[in-house]
């Protein structure tokens, strides 16, 4: 079983913290860390701290988690993707998601109706570009070279990579289906190994569909980590973000996280946490997060939990085990991050 973590997130870049992250990157590196995924939501994007980490460490795959499709145009996507490979000794894993819609319409300006539809067509797009084709499309989202104009199909000139690995975040059944049949991984979220079909039989569904099996696709999901005696005191700290997953990933009509909590096992409590956060009661809301779907979402307790844990996770069809570790300083949360390694070593 492989191990990942990721830096940076929805509020990164608010403190000058990016030494911090280095410094745990290439640690995380000595202990066996295969990958290092870079978030991209409102806060730094993804590629530049993933260039700085390319140049400061050796052996682990760089991925992000994820570049936003409607963030930038697909041929600068696979430009970008291309230039990240080249630097890194094709080390980089091109991530990708649609986001949110408060994220695409309110930072972008970029409609979010037919998300599916329009990240088929960037895919293709960008899979053109890859393997060094001249770039002509015609889609009901994407037309290039673009009708009426001056511009011609042109080939990138950088050399050809089409086997660059393309991972997805995705969630709903459709999409999720369309990963199975299409990508490389699937970069998992709102998933528990106890109800992993709500997510694991789409991606096999659709891998079937193109004559593949899940073999073919890296499964990534987990969680927070964290050791202790005492679970509550263990699960009340994640209530908050388990909340804002819940409520605020999203606007109130679309979420795809709660919508897969949902499909989960978790459909009442998704409902009603939802309802308590888009009203503006987040106390209450956090209050309302059940304890054991802190726990199932995550990697808690004791040594002998957590192994337990990492063994749920492999079971369930999940070959690299995606972490944060907990801990308030650098230091701690490599402690934390050696004791998971010796344990998925073990087990």
């Amino acid at each position: 079983m492989q191990v990942s973590i990721g830096v940076g997130g929805a509020a990164s870049g608010r403190r000058r913290d990016f030494d911090e992250q280095v410094e745990f990157v290439q640690e995380a590196e000595k202990l066996g860390v295969d990958q290092v995924w870079t978030a991209e939501a409102w806060g730094q994007d993804a590629i530049a701290p993933l260039a700085f980490l390319a140049a400061r460490t050796e052996r682990i795959r760089l991925g992000t988690g994820i570049m936003q499709v409607t963030a930038r145009t697909p041929v600068m996507t696979a430009m970008t993707a291309l230039t990240m490979a080249a630097i890194s000794g094709d080390r980089f894993i091109l991530g990708l998601g649609n986001s949110g819609p408060q994220v695409v319409e309110g930072l972008h300006g970029v409609p979010f109706a037919h998300p599916l539809g329009r990240m088929k067509e960037a895919i293709a797009i960008i899979r053109l570009a890859l393997a060094g084709e001249k770039i002509a499309f015609r889609g009901a989202h994407y037309e290039l070279p673009r009708p009426g104009g001056q511009g011609k199909a042109i080939r990138l000139a950088q050399p050809a990579n089409p086997t660059l690995p393309i991972y997805l975040a995705t969630l709903g059944p459709k999409a999720l289906e369309f990963t199975g049949a299409e990508a490389d991984g699937w970069v998992g979220t709102s998933f528990t190994p106890e109800h992993a079909d709500a997510h694991i039989e789409h991606l096999e569904r659709g891998a079937t569909s193109a004559g593949r099996t899940l073999a073919s696709l890296d499964i990534q999901a987990g969680g927070v980590v964290a050791f202790g005696d005492d679970l509550d005191a263990l699960v009340a700290p994640l209530k908050p973000g388990m909340a804002f997953t819940l409520g605020a990933m999203g606007s109130p009509t679309t979420n795809f996280y709660n919508d897969a909590y949902r499909r989960g096992g978790w459909n009442q409590a998704a409902r009603e946490v939802q309802q308590l956060w888009v009203s503006g009661r987040r106390d209450e809301a956090a209050a309302k997060v059940p304890a054991q779907m802190v726990v199932e979402a995550n990697l808690l307790g004791t040594e002998a939990d957590v192994a337990a844990r990492v063994v749920a996770y492999r079971d369930a069809g999940v070959r690299t085990l995606r972490v944060a570790p907990a801990g308030a300083t650098v230091a701690a949360r490599l402690d934390t991050l050696g004791r998971l390694m010796e344990i998925v070593n073990r087990v």
